[in-house]
């Protein structure tokens, strides 16, 4: 996956628009056009930031479907996404949750978005949906027949889930790629707003190799300096919101504040690798 290519950067920094209830949902207002304004302040509150892409997400369908969502939902997220696209130049990425990775491809391709977020790519893994088990060769197989060109990330080990069995972080990410064959993979902490360990991402790194890997949950101002050291992007909402409270709407302020300190620490990063790589002058 060429993170230049779609990014115009090696170290995208992706925010994530957490969409209003939608059509059938348990939520649903009833109220569509409230749910594309939202869509559209929190687009321009992150492109105005700085970020480098966007995810839109169901976020607030919850309680969610573990599968498949209904065609409302399809048809709501469809009509966003392309909206968002004509108001905001950034490549956009599509999550259908729980995992309806097929749906988020189908949209994605539709409305020539760049990548779809996939929670559960590969094993199986318990969560208040039930056992969700991941679809690797049936989505791969409808990429193929699409035509599509749409990159896959793929969560490893996602939050708010537990894995059956015990499996090695390692292997699983190894597994993600190189068996699922993910374009892209994800690492977070157990919970929304939760980092990973720093400890956690440089195994990921290394298991993945040249593949990137992403931050996925619980960045913010202050950890970011830390977590970016073995990271290649970051996928970030909950922090920016205003007051830093999920329910609230992402703040353009916290946006830009998050930017430029990913920014300053990637910055630390590439210095420290330039440094690290320069001969030692011998004494004489």
């Amino acid at each position: 996956m060429d993170l230049i290519q779609i990014f115009n950067t090696p170290n995208p920094i992706i925010g994530v628009v957490h969409l209003l209830p939608l059509p059938t949902s348990a939520r649903w207002q009833g109220n569509f056009q409230a749910v594309m304004a939202r869509a559209e302040q929190e687009a321009t509150a992150f492109a105005s930031g700085g970020v480098d892409g966007l995810v839109i997400e169901n976020f607030f369908d919850a309680p969610f479907t573990k599968d498949q969502v209904d065609p409302a939902v399809v048809s709501a997220m469809s009509l966003i996404v392309q909206r968002l696209m004509q108001i905001v130049a950034l490549p956009i990425g599509i999550n259908v949750l729980r995992n309806d990775a097929r749906s988020a491809l189908a949209i994605a391709t539709c409305v020539k978005a760049a990548f779809i977020r996939v929670n559960v790519l590969t094993g199986v893994m318990a969560t208040d949906q039930g056992l969700i088990e991941g679809q690797a060769h049936q989505l791969m197989r409808y990429r193929r027949e699409l035509g599509s060109d749409v990159k896959i990330l793929a969560d490893v080990l996602v939050k708010h889930a537990r894995p059956l069995g015990s499996p090695n972080l390692t292997t699983a990410v190894q597994e993600t790629i190189e068996r699922g064959l993910a374009d892209g993979v994800i690492l977070s902490g157990w919970a929304t707003g939760s980092p990973p360990s720093l400890a956690d991402l440089e195994l990921a790194k290394a298991a993945a190799g040249e593949t990137p890997v992403f931050i996925g949950s619980g960045a913010n101002w202050e950890n970011i300096p830390k977590l970016m050291q073995a990271a290649d992007g970051v996928i970030v909402s909950s922090s920016l919101k205003r007051h830093g409270l999920i329910d609230q709407p992402i703040d353009p302020i916290r946006v830009s504040q998050f930017v430029e300190a990913t920014h300053r620490s990637i910055a630390m990063k590439q210095e420290t690798s330039t440094m690290s790589a320069l001969p030692i002058a011998s004494e004489r």
